[in-house]
């Protein structure tokens, strides 16, 4: 709930104070998919989640929730899918390296160790955390209307989705025939 801080417009000399409440009960995590396929326009996908902070609950996506959110890409996309991923401990577990093993509409390839500027999910939290800074929510609410809102705007503007893979200095190059 701490809010990211932006530039103001507040009076020179005199910088502006918003008082945000401490730690929350909540937190939110969200997964994406930014999905790419030559001569159709570009989808984002994603799924947010609120995790209530109880003694033994899990704080983020189990490897089960970004199963489900590549089945419900399958769904969506109709077709099969190369996934690329980053090295997320969770995206490395058994469980899922197995559910990938067992499919074969899902190809996975895996980015080098630390690389964010090869994932274009990366440019698209870096528009959400933009369109939030200089924001103190009152409530994990409000900070879940504000995230899905913005997600949305961002689903909707497929340029902004193609310009996130520009940003990464990548190409998707259809498959050559044999």
């Amino acid at each position: 709930m701490t809010p990211p801080r932006g530039r103001t417009w507040g009076r020179r000399g005199q910088t502006p104070v918003i008082r945000v409440r401490g730690r929350s009960r909540r937190r939110t995590s969200v997964a994406a998919l930014c999905c790419y396929k030559p001569g159709e326009r570009s989808r984002l996908i994603h799924r947010p989640r609120a995790h209530l902070r109880l003694k033994g609950a899990r704080k983020s996506f189990s490897w089960q929730d970004y199963r489900d959110l590549l089945v419900r890409a399958h769904i969506q996309l109709d077709g099969p899918i190369v996934v690329v991923w980053d090295n997320l401990n969770t995206h490395l577990a058994a469980g899922l390296k197995r559910y990938e093993a067992e499919h074969d509409w899902l190809t996975t390839v895996r980015l080098p160790p630390y690389a964010p500027d090869l994932n274009p999910v990366e440019a698209v939290w870096s528009l959400v955390r933009r369109a939030m800074a200089n924001t103190a929510f009152d409530t994990s609410d409000d900070l879940d209307l504000v995230l899905r809102r913005e997600l949305r705007r961002i689903q909707l503007r497929h340029h902004l989705i193609d310009g996130c893979l520009t940003a990464t200095g990548l190409a998707i190059t259809p498959p050559t025939p044999p």
